[in-house]
């Protein structure tokens, strides 16, 4: 069984074992995890799973690590005004490994 299920604005296929980063998520390390939000499912035969039950599907995981993607430089300028500006970002991640999908 698999499922796509949404976190923030960004959507994830997971099945049981997956291990995904996410958004930061404000808990310790070990502590469970669910995901509430699902858009669709798939049963283990491929079938896709109505729409009325998708209320009653639950994806829980726990919390793996936290953690920083490398950071990225941005750089703007503007040509023959001697002007730059320079400045780098990096994104804060949570590691989520799913432990069922029900």
């Amino acid at each position: 069984m698999y499922a796509i299920i949404k976190n923030g604005s960004q959507q994830f296929k997971v099945t049981e074992g997956d291990t995904i980063k996410v958004d930061l998520i404000a808990s310790p390390e070990g502590s469970p995890v669910a995901f509430n939000e699902i858009i669709m499912a798939f049963n283990d035969k491929n079938e896709l799973v109505p729409a009325e039950k998708l209320s009653k599907i639950k994806v829980k995981g726990t919390i793996e690590k936290h953690g920083r993607y490398n950071k990225i430089r941005v750089v703007k300028f503007k040509r023959r005004k001697h002007h730059m500006k320079s400045h780098g970002h990096s994104q804060d991640f949570t590691q989520v490994k799913i432990e069922s999908i029900k």
